[in-house]
């Protein structure tokens, strides 16, 4: 299955990025890239991609990251729902006391 993700470049502490397209398999710093489809520079906002590449892509199957697929919504390139990139450190709390409370309803009647 092919795969459009940041492959990282730069220095260090000065972080830039392809946008390439791989076998979800390998690794992003192994090299072995499809094509390169563009640039992202995170601290001047800069992209430079081959939107009509992409759609392509996409349209013949290949699967966004989260991030690229935020990144292209929020650039106007597909449509669609962003979605949570970030993974959640700690459960909510509101989520942990609905766990609590249904276990303990579970035990009274049994008991």
């Amino acid at each position: 299955m092919l795969m459009i993700r940041f492959q990282r470049i730069g220095r260090t502490n000065d972080p830039a990025f392809r946008i390439v397209l791989l076998e979800k398999g390998r690794a992003a710093k192994a090299g072995n890239i499809t094509e390169q489809l563009g640039t992202y520079n995170p601290r001047s906002k800069a992209l430079t991609l081959d939107e009509a590449r992409v759609k392509e892509w996409v349209a013949r199957g290949a699967q966004l990251t989260g991030s690229i697929r935020n990144l292209l919504i929020t650039k106007g390139i597909i449509e669609g729902k962003k979605v949570n990139v970030l993974s959640k450190k700690t459960p909510i709390k509101k989520e942990i006391k609905e766990a609590v409370a249904e276990t303990a309803a579970e035990a009274a009647p049994a008991a």
